[in-house]
């Protein structure tokens, strides 16, 4: 009998956790979650809305033979650890364990650490507790208001435009994007002109006319001024002050996603599926472990035995004077925030020391991790600033320049924060105070609009304002992109006219619901359901109070957008053919549907190919239910006959069967192991 059992959410950590226990413990992986809402019940929720919003739960497809394993091992073990992720989805994933695996309450402890390496794990073994219902009511709250509001708005879109989904957050998200470019199509623009006068060593810009901030609107004012100018200036002031330039904190979700995006040009759903291999656990040259701590936070706390082991490093290796002090954190000191920043596991561990054992994006994200950590515990670099007045003819003209005077956290930051350095003469060589300048130009600007949302600034707007949960945007961004609501054009998201249309369609109905506001405000309830200050079925009794009654007016009233029409008759029964849209994109449809079932096959499909080997018909290129490319008869259902790989239409010497090109550009027999 197996004394101790640990589970764990990923087979990745199995492995790595292994190694640091003994062989009194066995760690096995739940490999995710095991069970989830059903889609029976009323308008297939899967929660009884009627009776305190009881959810039915029911096990994953697929997941039946792991639970099975998991009841054998949690039989033959003494006690149970349920160490699955340290974040309010962990706990519930520990509590569908303990439900389903029908642990015993005497016999199981919760555990969480929030790095994978051998210290961690044996210290949360040493601080054991029980499952915490508040997180999970509060997870399960999430959950069971993301599957209302995506199933019922989801299937309202579907029946009245051509969208084929909404989501609590993900159509506030994408609200954001159409509001911003209906912000760019009203913009207008408005015409200013600088002056700028040159002198051999920097350029000074017009800034005031005796000492009052001046706007020139036209070409004319510009030239009324230039009038008025001689190629002489005055030094009116030489202000030079040194500046410190403070060091950033540690990542959380949110801004690793911004960075990774900015600098490493990885989206959000690539920079989390890399970060979760680190935190993981990579397989070095004498030990298997955890490069990073748990990535999914918002904390940007630090623990002292890192910030200890930190300090001291960079005494070591960069001196006494590049040591910083520890910034007071943004985040509050409870339960979800508790575990820290994203961080290496140790500062020890440089990304030139691992590079060896990681992929190549697996190095540049430890190593913008690793370095953004290290920077934060440094000294602030300092700058000398220095700002030039000159005045002509009571017009004045400003120039800056800053210095680099001490780089503290940029000594190994610099790569990835501009540190532009503007070097201005020394103005004591000029005699009689005076300066001549070699030319005075106008140039003409536009004020421009606001800028598209990149991947990056999006995810910084929906933190700023609060909706949703940074370990959510990636999931969120991909939807938007894939249900076809924004295009990537330059990295920036452009509405579609789906996208628009679904929006607007929301907003016609639900904008008490599909809003910033109160999707902030329902973060926050979900924050005080996990602090076990909101009671979680009552606060969902108040939504679907509000919501439901929204959905049948907009059943109701919202106006069905008709389907395109394509200017071609049915040739089946002669009505019109329409643009319809599937699971797998649009095809021509007859718009009698379903009296009239008849589909226009896509002319590419039918591209001929060769004649068909076993009847009088052709073979063309289809596509199968799931949009997988094959060719088959055109005489199909009668003759079955079809590839996968493009037929050739010559026969094999040896069989006689079609000779076929596989993938790899290879001419091979359909039927049996000839290769030409």
């Amino acid at each position: 009998m197996t004394k101790k059992l640990v589970i764990v959410e990923s087979p990745a950590k199995t492995k790595t956790i292994g190694k640091y226990l003994g062989s009194d413990y066995k760690v096995v992986s739940s490999k995710g979650h095991i069970r989830d809402l059903a889609t029976s019940g009323k308008f297939g929720l899967g929660v009884d809305v009627e009776n305190d919003f009881k959810p039915n739960y029911v096990t994953i497809k697929g997941k039946k033979k792991v639970i099975d394993e998991l009841k054998k091992d949690v039989k033959s073990s003494d006690f149970v650890y349920l160490a699955t992720d340290p974040d309010r989805e962990g706990e519930a994933i520990s509590w569908h364990l303990f439900d389903v695996l029908k642990i015993d309450e005497e016999k199981y402890n919760r555990i969480v650490f929030n790095e994978i390496t051998k210290n961690a794990v044996l210290e949360a073994l040493e601080h054991p507790r029980k499952i915490d219902n508040d997180l999970v009511n509060s997870q399960e709250t999430r959950r069971i208001l993301d599957r209302i509001i995506g199933f019922r708005l989801s299937k309202l879109m579907q029946y009245k435009t051509s969208g084929s989904s909404a989501g609590r957050v993900q159509s506030v998200a994408l609200k954001l994007i159409v509001d911003r470019e209906r912000e760019i199509n009203a913009f207008i623009k408005e015409e200013y002109w600088t002056i700028i006068a040159n002198f051999p060593d920097f350029d000074s810009t017009l800034e005031s006319y005796n000492h009052k901030k001046i706007e020139i609107k036209n070409e004319l004012e510009a030239n009324e001024i230039l009038d008025k100018l001689s190629n002489t200036f005055k030094i009116e002031s030489v202000d030079k002050r040194e500046k410190s330039k403070a060091t950033k904190f540690p990542f959380i979700t949110s801004t690793l996603q911004q960075e990774a995006s900015s600098k490493l040009n990885m989206n959000a759903k690539k920079t989390m599926m890399i970060a979760q291999k680190l935190y993981e656990g990579i397989e070095l040259a004498d030990e298997t472990v955890g490069l990073i701590t748990y990535m999914r936070t918002d904390s940007t706390r630090l623990s002292q035995d890192f910030i200890n082991e930190t300090k001291t490093y960079i005494k070591t290796k960069y001196g006494e004077e590049y040591v910083g002090v520890v910034k007071k954190s943004k985040s509050k000191d409870n339960v979800q925030d508790a575990h820290e920043a994203i961080r290496p596991t140790s500062i020890k561990r440089t990304p030139e020391s691992v590079k060896p054992y990681l992929s190549d994006d697996e190095f540049k994200l430890y190593r913008l991790i690793y370095y953004r950590a290290l920077a934060y515990l440094m000294a602030p670099a300092k700058v000398e600033a220095t700002t030039i007045i000159l005045d002509n003819n009571n017009y004045q003209f400003k120039t800056t320049g800053q210095t680099l005077v001490f780089d503290g956290y940029l000594k190994v930051y610099s790569d990835y924060e501009d540190t532009k350095e503007t070097n201005l003469p020394p103005l004591a060589n000029y005699k009689s105070n005076v300066l001549v300048c070699e030319d005075i130009k106008k140039e003409q600007h536009f004020t421009q609009p606001p800028a598209r949302y990149t991947e990056a600034k999006l995810v910084k707007a929906m933190e700023e304002l609060g909706i949703g949960r940074p370990s959510t945007y990636a999931t969120i961004m991909s939807n938007i992109k894939d249900r076809g609501y924004a295009n990537i054009v330059e990295k920036k998201f452009v509405p579609t006219e789906i996208g628009i249309e679904v929006t607007d369609k929301l907003q016609e109905f639900f904008s008490s619901i599909i809003n910033v506001e109160y999707t902030a405000l329902m973060e926050k309830d979900l924050d005080l359901i996990a602090d076990g200050k909101l009671v979680w079925n009552k606060t969902l009794e108040e939504f679907y109070n509000k919501f439901e009654p929204l959905v049948e007016v907009a059943f109701k009233d919202m106006e069905k957008q008709a389907p395109e029409e394509v200017g071609e008759e049915c040739p089946n029964c002669g009505s019109p053919l329409v643009i319809r849209k599937g699971k797998y994109g649009k095809f021509i449809a007859c718009s009698n549907y379903p009296e009239c079932k008849y589909i226009k096959q896509d002319e590419k499909q039918e591209e001929e190919i060769c004649d068909c080997p076993k009847c009088d018909g052709k073979i063309v290129m289809k596509k199968s239910r799931k949009g997988k490319i094959f060719y088959g008869c055109n005489n199909y259902p009668k003759c079955k006959c079809a590839y996968w790989d493009k037929p050739t239409g010559e026969e094999c010497p040896e069989c006689k069967e079609m000779l076929i090109i596989t993938k790899k550009n290879e001419k091979k027999c359909s039927n049996c192991d000839y290769t030409q």
